[in-house]
């Protein structure tokens, strides 16, 4: 917030901010997660800039689905935009790749494919259930009969992919690939396997491409893309994917980038309200050891500030985390230094308060 505040101050921006407390804490102490008074104050207001949230004193997916997901669902943030991004100073873990090599853009469809949270667990010899899935775009109900001849326990996950849905994620990258200059878009899928849900998606990002003659649009099985992230990253541009895949090798982009640490990510609604995040867990072991690295919480505000229009802000602050980070004076430990976050956020404010506004 720190860094906010001073390039608020360069650019003239006011920011007004409200807290929330809504995180493993204030579920431990309540058993409370998010109320749905908290979801319509959020609203109201033009962006949310979120904390790690996570606890290993929670069980697993309780915070996931029942802050995340619900924020997501809730405000149809059906993007979730990462930036693949290594910067001058940070070391990568691929041989022989540098800055050139590793800048691209994940867009990951953010609220279908097997995510929508439809499924149940039998041992009976029959079951029935009814599952419910309610979008912006479409709602639908799942009848489900399963008979067993011996029976045993199984369980099943729905994954739900739509002709909507795939279509304004499909139009958002190619948007994006149009107003940051790249001329090609990956798609990703397994269509080759799962022919239903990813035949559909592959189809419908085909249809896309038709409108956009000047940008080239392939197709990457998972499975392969994984391995060319590896190998060739400088061949990405502008990658679009559906939501479980996207979730997966948008990890592996983190760590080509140099490392969790780095990796900002928004969850974005283009016509309302969108959430910016690291896109690293909470770390409670290092709650108060002023050690963690703030750098992709500081890139996920700048990240807001291009998104709310203010492009000059959202630059300068990316600006002064590269100055800071070529200069390598004030680094954390995940980076090889020996400085405190709150070193690192300061030396960021102080290098945009150093900066020089063009007249």
């Amino acid at each position: 917030i720190k860094v906010l505040e001073a390039v608020g101050e360069k650019e003239n921006i006011n920011f007004e901010w409200i807290e929330h407390p809504y995180g493993a804490e204030h579920y431990l102490a309540t058993d409370e997660i998010l109320p749905d008074s908290a979801l319509v104050e959020m609203e109201k207001t033009e962006a949310i800039f979120l904390g790690a949230v996570g606890d290993p004193r929670v069980k697993p997916g309780v915070l996931e689905k029942e802050l995340l997901l619900k924020l997501r669902f809730y405000l149809d943030q059906y993007v979730n935009l990462r930036p693949i991004k290594l910067y001058p100073g940070v070391s990568c873990p691929l041989k022989g790749k540098g800055p050139d090599d590793v800048d691209f853009y994940v867009v990951r469809e953010n609220t279908e494919d097997f995510y929508v949270g439809l499924g149940d667990t039998t041992s009976s010899e029959k079951h029935s259930s009814t599952l419910e899935l309610k979008r912006s775009l479409y709602e639908a109900k799942f009848d489900i009969d399963i008979t067993q001849a011996k029976p045993d326990e199984i369980a099943y996950q729905i994954g739900v992919v739509s002709r909507k849905g795939t279509r304004r994620i499909a139009e958002f990258a190619f948007e994006l690939a149009k107003k940051k200059g790249k001329n090609r878009v990956t798609s990703v899928d397994k269509a080759n396997v799962l022919t239903n849900v990813y035949g559909l998606w592959r189809d419908v990002v085909g249809d896309v491409a038709k409108a956009y003659p000047g940008i080239d649009v392939e197709y990457n099985f998972v499975d392969a893309i994984t391995m060319w992230f590896v190998k060739q990253p400088e061949w990405y541009q502008v990658v679009v994917t559906p939501n479980m895949f996207g979730d997966i090798i948008t990890d592996l982009g983190a760590m080509i980038q140099g490392g969790m640490g780095l990796a900002p990510g928004g969850n974005i609604n283009p016509d309302g309200v969108s959430m910016f995040e690291p896109i690293h867990g909470s770390a409670p072991k290092y709650k108060d050891k002023n050690i963690a690295d703030p750098i992709a919480t500081i890139l996920a505000g700048a990240m807001m500030l291009e998104e709310l229009g203010e492009q000059a802000a959202a630059d300068t602050v990316e600006n002064a985390v590269i100055e800071v980070l070529r200069e390598g004076k004030v680094r954390t430990k995940d980076l090889g230094g020996t400085s405190g976050t709150s070193d690192v956020g300061d030396a960021v404010a102080e290098k945009i308060g150093s900066f020089t506004l063009p007249s």
